[in-house]
């Protein structure tokens, strides 16, 4: 995947790639996405719509 272009990929994803897609985008490990987003939850606010936005917009890795 190219590291200028946010995808979702078919490898290391656990439920729709978008936290792996925006891992290997920035260059981050997948594991600290996900945690960031997990604590993100906690807080108020759209985080699981824009998850769900974003698992539908995204295009998938070829």
């Amino acid at each position: 995947m190219s590291a200028t272009t946010l995808s979702r990929p078919r490898h290391n994803r656990m439920i729709g790639g978008v936290c792996a897609g925006i891992a290997a985008r920035f260059g981050v490990s997948a594991f600290t996405v996900r945690v960031l987003f997990l604590l993100s939850c906690l807080l108020p606010g759209p985080q699981f719509l824009i998850y769900l936005a974003l698992w539908l917009l995204l295009p998938q890795e070829p």
